[in-house]
């Protein structure tokens, strides 16, 4: 890099015990330990990021329900305070979404039930899933695992 060229910086917005958040042009990224104090901040901001990029309501509403539920899947995996990072970034036609978790060995893992099953407690969040960002990804990393979803802007507005 060149003395002319400088790198923009984002400070940190929030750095508190457990939740340390860096915003960036087209999202932010969060570092925190999955408390429900911290789950609901990080819905907020989701949805703060998602709309103030210009995205209609139901894809800024999609966007925080996804990334609740891969994180409430971390913390099921995990148990409480895991160590989650989630990241949301604005790109012109999509939003993305990624949650990393320390445990690169426990993927997703749909249930046999279907998702309209009137008497099962659990099991819709791989259907919520593939409705809200059809082709989300999950692989390991050398650290745990990162699932990636997209979601589109415009056809969930539309909805």
């Amino acid at each position: 890099m060149h003395e002319d060229q400088v790198r923009p910086r984002y400070e940190p917005e929030v750095a508190a015990c457990g939740f340390f958040l860096v915003p960036r042009p087209d999202g932010f990224v969060l570092h925190m330990n999955a408390s429900a104090e911290h789950i609901s901040e990080m819905r907020s901001r989701v949805f703060k990021a998602v709309a103030s990029a210009g995205a209609a309501e139901p894809v800024a509403e999609a966007a925080r329900l996804v990334a609740s539920e891969l994180v409430g899947n971390a913390v099921r995996l995990c148990g409480p305070w895991a160590p989650v990072i989630v990241l949301v970034a604005s790109a012109d036609e999509q939003i993305l979404v990624q949650v990393h978790d320390p445990v690169p060995s426990a993927m997703p893992d749909r249930k046999a039930e279907p998702p309209d099953n009137a008497h099962a407690e659990t099991g819709r969040g791989l259907w919520i899933l593939d409705v809200l960002a059809p082709g989300w990804t999950v692989r390991p990393t050398p650290v745990g695992k990162q699932i990636t979803c997209t979601l589109p802007r415009e056809d969930l507005a539309a909805a």
